[in-house]
């Protein structure tokens, strides 16, 4: 059955936002029957404008819930967002209709200042793969209304399972016209795969601007986020969907290697960094709670499965990595590159990503991560070749992750990429020194939302990249998303792309499609 039709996705005007109000008895009923409450201050608050400003999201979704997010900021912009430092109570509903009238489950949830005033709201004892709608209210105001959905039943193997992801979306460099497409897409799930925010300083001569200095400290951090997360288009994505999110460098500093400081920062000052950084990345995200950070440290790699159909495994390429090693990336792999020391993933998390492909029983393993782990060498032509900061730079342990793939027979498994701010379609070998050998996945690169600026359909030595490398079935540099459809049988890409992000207005097209065929890990155009 197809989902409910959309909703209107928009900051309430204030003549929408009275007609709201004046149809939400039961949503004063449902925070007046609520218990929770922790050193409140009594009386009913006064804000300066309207708390919801942020918009709201949701994440993670299980069989039987998901989060629910929002934070209270009615002066956005401002350190502390407009808020005073007292916790305020946050009254929360989710309903099985559009229009709110079958609540099915409320409740309230308390907005700290440690915390930026956001919320997380972890709802369980909802039905599997069923659409729901939520919103918030504090003080005088209700938010938006958000579109979610559950997965399916564990044991239970869905006839389609339709996502989008996205990465890098640098403010100053264009606008989000990607996302006001995204938005209309008929699809169960988003996944970001990094580079939520961009924290430089503020340049001249771009579309737009970034708000305040570097980020280093919290509060820097908070503001840009708050600065992102203003974007109307933005915010229509997040409400039309579940989010599955994970980080990339410029959550923290660019090509960051786990507690490796640039010179001439201290690994001290560098960790009080990464803490400040990590913070915010969780009080904005729709994350559980087993994601809150301890400072420098936060655990963001895990599993989430859509049924038997597909198990997304969420990795997490910088908190763990050793640092980059120093080279010439259009060379074949010098033996630095070759060091079992090096690793992305950390000892531990690679464990548990061998472990976990082994024993899922899903027809798709979905490895949702940052950087291209094809080995792309060339001698010209478009695109970052061999970088250190990418796989590749990291080859002992790139060729051991793809040993495993093969050795263990993972079933069907799919690589999805972020970082590069171009698309890639490429055929996963079992040995890039080794051309005509064995494919073992499939990897799709997505391009940016809007880092780099407008892009382009056109490339220079396009036929020199496909020859020097056959595994490479594609590439573009326009800005965009990618769109995934998957059955039991077949999974479908279509790369999204947008002429320009330096104006509004920009049409979407479809400019390349794949298809991938069960127990074939080929890529074959649709």
């Amino acid at each position: 059955m197809p989902p409910p039709p959309l909703f209107p996705l928009r900051h309430p005007s204030p003549l929408t936002r009275r007609s709201f109000i004046a149809g939400t008895a039961s949503f004063t009923a449902a925070a007046l029957l609520s218990t929770r409450a922790f050193g409140l201050v009594t009386g009913a608050p006064k804000f300066s404008a309207y708390l919801f400003s942020l918009g709201v999201a949701s994440g993670d979704p299980l069989p039987d819930g998901v989060v629910l997010w929002t934070r209270l900021a009615p002066r956005p912009l401002e350190i502390g967002g407009g808020m005073e430092p007292d916790p305020v109570e946050v009254a929360w509903q989710i309903a099985d209709d559009e229009a709110m009238n079958r609540i099915v489950q409320s409740g309230t949830a308390v907005a700290n200042a440690q915390w930026a005033h956001s919320v997380h709201v972890e709802v369980e004892g909802l039905r599997p793969d069923r659409w729901y709608w939520y919103r918030f209210k504090a003080g005088p105001d209700i938010s938006p209304v958000g579109r979610t959905r559950t997965a399916p039943a564990a044991g239970v193997l869905p006839e389609k399972l339709r996502f989008a992801f996205a990465s890098c979306q640098h403010y100053e460099t264009g606008l989000y016209t990607a996302y006001e497409h995204l938005a209309r897409e008929d699809i169960d799930l988003v996944v970001h795969l990094g580079d939520y925010i961009y924290e430089g300083a503020a340049h001249d001569g771009h579309p737009r601007r970034h708000n305040v200095q570097e980020c280093l400290a919290l509060d820097d951090y908070r503001t840009r986020y708050a600065l992102y997360k203003s974007d109307s288009a933005l915010q229509s994505a997040h409400a039309i969907a579940p989010w599955i999110v994970t980080w990339d460098d410029h959550e923290v500093a660019n090509n960051y290697a786990g507690d490796i400081p640039e010179k001439p920062a201290t690994r001290e000052a560098f960790l009080f960094r990464r803490a400040a950084g990590y913070q915010a990345y969780f009080e904005h995200m729709p994350l559980r709670r087993s994601a809150q950070p301890h400072g420098p440290e936060a655990l963001l790699y895990r599993n989430l499965a859509y049924g038997r159909l597909a198990q997304f495994h969420v990795l997490d390429t910088r908190q763990y990595r050793t640092d980059q090693p120093q080279g010439d990336g259009n060379k074949p792999p010098s033996p630095v590159l070759m060091d079992p020391a090096g690793t992305l993933l950390g000892e531990k998390q690679r464990d548990w990503l061998c472990a976990g492909l082994e024993r899922s029983p899903a027809t798709w393993n979905i490895l949702a991560q940052q950087i291209m782990m094809a080995r792309v060498d060339r001698t010209r032509g478009p695109g970052v070749a061999h970088s250190m900061d990418q796989w590749p730079g990291y080859e002992f342990e790139r060729r051991r992750v793809l040993r495993h793939l093969h050795d263990k027979k993972i079933k069907n498994p799919v690589v999805l990429t972020g970082d590069i701010h171009t698309n890639w379609a490429n055929e996963l070998i079992a040995d890039f020194d080794r051309l005509d050998s064995q494919s073992v996945a499939t990897e799709f690169v997505g391009t940016s939302i809007s880092s780099g600026g407008d892009g382009s359909a056109k490339s220079k030595d396009l036929d020199l990249l496909y020859a020097e490398n056959p595994f490479v079935k594609y590439f573009n540099a326009e800005r965009g998303y990618v769109h995934c459809e998957v059955t039991p049988q077949t999974w479908r890409t279509d790369y999204r792309t947008v002429p320009y992000v330096s104006r509004a207005g920009a049409p979407l097209q479809t400019h390349r499609s794949f298809v991938v065929e069960s127990g074939r890990p080929l890529l074959l155009p649709a």
